[in-house]
């Protein structure tokens, strides 16, 4: 992945912070310690996103009840369409 640079003005408090966070997280430079936070900060935002589309499917539509007979339903639906994916 081709890399760019960007400037941070921190203030010394919060300089040493991070340059304390290097030593012990076992970064090896202020950058790596940067991206590390934001790919957190990434995988925390997917994480929300997922949960509300899966809450806005929960919402939607008529319940059903998901008992042994569903899940038999179910489980012979796929497996003939797997069937048919796999052999046509």
């Amino acid at each position: 992945m081709a890399m760019t640079s960007l400037n941070v003005s921190l203030p010394k408090p919060m300089k040493a912070y991070v340059e304390t966070h290097v030593q012990r997280g076992g970064y090896s430079t202020p950058s790596e310690y940067v991206r590390a936070l934001i790919r957190e900060e990434q995988r925390r935002e997917e994480k929300a996103r997922i949960e509300s589309l899966l809450l806005e499917g929960i919402g939607s539509g008529d319940p059903i009840e998901a008992d042994k007979t569903y899940w038999r339903k179910k489980h012979r639906l796929l497996s003939t369409r797997h069937k048919k994916t796999t052999h046509p």
